[in-house]
Parts: C-alpha cells; sequence; structure tokens
C-alpha cells in the first residue's frame, strides 16, 4: 500500500529522539532530526546507521537548527525536556519557523497541552502525546497510545498524528486534555 510522503521533523536526538527517528524511517517516514548538540547528532546518525543500514538512510536526515528542520515539515515532534519553559520555547521556535501546515506534537507527562497551544498561533495544530522513552519501544508497538487534543484541535491535526502513531503500529487513541476537562 502507498503512503503519502509525510515528513517529519523530530526535536531533540536524546533516547526519545532516536528511537522516534528510528520507527518513523523504518515506517516509511521521511525524518529530518535536530539537535542543537552536534555530537547528539553524530550519535544519533550513528545508531540509527548501525540499526538500518545503508538503504535506508536517504529517509534521514539532520540538522542542527530548528529552522533548517522544521522548513519541509509536516509533523513537528519535540523531545526536549518536560519542562514548562523548554515545551514554552521549543513551541515559540515551531510557531515562527514552520510552515503553516506543520501540526506540533509534543511528549508530555504532567504539561497542559490547552496552555501550550494557546501560546501558538495556530493552537488548532498542537497536539500532546502520553509517551517517553521508557514506554516507546517495540515491544509496545501494538498497544495503545493516547493524544491528548483540545477542543481546539483541528480534525486534519487529529488525523495526521493518527496517521502517524497508526503507521508505527500503535493503537492510538483521542483525549482530550485534562485542563480542559476540568473547565467543562
Amino acid at each position: 500500500m502507498s503512503h503519502p510522503a509525510i515528513t517529519v521533523a523530530i526535536i531533540g536526538a536524546g533516547p526519545l529522539g532516536r528511537q522516534l527517528a528510528l520507527y518513523a524511517v523504518r515506517a516509511g517516514f521521511r525524518v529530518i532530526l535536530e539537535d542543537v548538540m552536534p555530537s547528539h547528532l553524530r550519535h544519533a546518525e550513528e545508531a540509527l546507521h548501525e540499526a538500518l543500514g545503508h538503504s535506508a538512510m536517504p529517509l534521514v536526515s539532520f540538522a542542527l537548527t530548528v529552522e533548517e528542520a522544521v522548513r519541509e515539515a509536516d509533523l513537528a515532534i519535540d523531545c526536549v525536556p518536560d519542562e514548562l519553559e523548554s515545551k514554552l520555547e521549543i513551541f515559540s521556535l515551531l510557531d515562527r519557523m514552520a510552515p503553516p501546515r506543520t501540526v506540533f506534537a509534543t511528549p508530555t507527562t504532567n504539561l497542559s497541552i490547552a496552555d501550550l497551544a494557546s501560546c501558538t498561533y495556530r493552537p488548532g495544530q498542537c497536539v500532546g502525546l502520553a509517551i517517553d522513552a521508557a514506554r516507546l519501544s517495540e515491544e509496545a508497538a501494538g498497544r495503545g497510545i493516547a493524544i491528548r487534543i483540545t477542543s481546539r484541535t483541528t480534525p486534519d491535526a487529529q488525523a495526521l498524528v493518527r496517521a502517524f502513531w497508526e503507521r508505527l503500529g500503535y493503537l492510538p487513541s483521542v483525549e482530550l486534555d485534562a485542563m480542559e476537562s476540568m473547565l467543562r
């Protein structure tokens, strides 16, 4: 079956970013992996080359700036620390530098996607992911992953993120952000 060409920018080449890049390339996505630390990118490139071999490496490119990484991205997933300041900074950068079509997804266990999305000019294109490096593994494929949305999240953004996780072998479910649920 042919899949539409989707470019995924992964911001942060730490353990979660590397794992996510590996699974995305294996699923046939074009991946741009970014990290401000050149040594993190070198380690990521070595790990991906070892895991994928030469044949899949053309699907992966590496970037030293967020701007370079998101220039062509349909989906941008940040893998920065799950701290408010880090997430706000990356959302601000993504909002300024990514094309208008780009959907932002952020793994977070303790931050409100509604709060983060409200700090952008595209709150309808922001989703949270209930995932971390420990829960993202090949053994976890086939299990569920929660996609956290807001009342403003567009159907297209939800569909793109759902399709991404389905191609990775997960069973995505959609849930309303806890902060919004409490306000209702």
